[in-house]
């Protein structure tokens, strides 16, 4: 498989004018705390912040992602690679990227998707082919290239990134410090502390998630809400797993034509949302649901309803297309 262009042209239309100030603005406090730090340390040793070389390559998963990614992105940019254990284009390109970024010495994060674990990312992001480079800048996506390229050639262009999220956002990566390794090593883990008695049940519902068990996953969450019913972390893992369930099977080009030949079949519609809220066309689910409703009565309409009720959960109820969509949903009830 062939590269795809990987020049940097046009990442400025990415850039929205407020996404690139806040980042600017937090880029700024950030050195200027670090500052502060080191002239109260009387400038000995690293920053607070300092990270070890290990922490500039990461797994990232759909659980984590706004916080290992998008929130991250507003401190360094972001490299992400998609890759599969049984692809051997990607067992080429992952040691170089991991090479390169360490060598960048904070100026680049690499993080790793799996995307036989991480299925929604992988629709998310319309992925066609692996392995698939993006970069993610100030919570802004940029597409780099598909498949494997020369190490000159991905040099040059994670240098045009490093220069254009200085340049655009004000970002200049974060501090590392390679005598920090071995005491992030004997620290022990946040996630090792249990924070409650549903622990390992959640924990096997990530590792479910993670080695592609749907069944598994949405076994351990329905355990954890059969003692615990207003558990919030297993109400969304349980959606989403579900969710995840529904789709892996699907034909999308079939499901999508039986939608559009049938606009009043309610199960054509359910299955067509379904496919719309995984590929992140949140608002184009909900509005096709609050639709299907308005045309529907008596048992399949509370079928529509009570799916566009699942999908909310998905998304989470302080999102504000869940509020808009539960506005719509009202007016076409009552």
């Amino acid at each position: 498989m062939q590269p795809r262009n990987m020049s940097m042209s046009g990442v400025v239309d990415l850039a929205a004018v407020k996404a690139a100030g806040e980042a600017k603005a937090k880029a700024e406090q950030a050195r200027a705390e670090a500052a502060r730090q080191a002239g109260q340390a009387g400038g000995a040793g690293p920053s607070a912040g300092a990270v070890p070389p290990s922490a500039l390559v990461i797994d990232v998963d759909e659980a984590g992602f706004e916080r290992d990614v998008l929130q991250l992105s507003a401190e360094v940019p972001v490299v992400l690679d998609f890759w599969a254990e049984w692809c051997q284009p990607c067992k080429q390109l992952s040691p170089l990227l991991e090479r390169l970024i360490t060598e960048a010495n904070g100026r680049l994060v690499l993080a790793k998707v799996d995307v036989d674990a991480n299925q929604m990312l992988m629709q998310q992001f319309q992925i066609q082919g692996i392995p698939a480079v993006f970069a993610v800048v100030a919570g802004q996506v940029l597409p780099l290239f598909q498949g494997v390229a020369p190490e000159e050639q991905i040099r040059d262009t994670l240098a045009q990134l490093v220069q254009v999220a200085e340049d655009r956002f004000g970002i200049i990566g974060i501090e590392v410090d390679p005598n920090a390794e071995g005491a992030a090593e004997a620290a022990p883990a946040a996630d090792e502390i249990p924070e409650g008695p549903y622990d390992a049940l959640l924990e096997a519902a990530v590792v479910a998630l993670d080695a592609g068990d749907l069944g598994g996953a949405v076994q351990a969450y329905k355990n954890v809400l059969a003692d615990d019913p207003g558990n919030i972390e297993a109400e969304l893992g349980l959606a989403q797993a579900e969710l995840l369930a529904r789709v892996q099977h699907m034909d999308p080009q079939a499901v999508r034509t039986a939608a559009a030949e049938n606009p009043r079949d309610p199960a054509a519609q359910i299955a067509a949302a379904d496919l719309d809220l995984v590929g992140g066309h949140v608002e184009d689910a909900f509005g096709r649901l609050v639709d299907t409703v308005r045309v529907t009565f008596g048992e399949d309409r509370n079928a529509v309803r009570l799916r566009l009720l699942e999908l909310f959960e998905v998304i989470g109820a302080d999102d504000p297309r869940v509020s808009a969509a539960r506005t719509a949903l009202a007016r076409v009830l009552f």
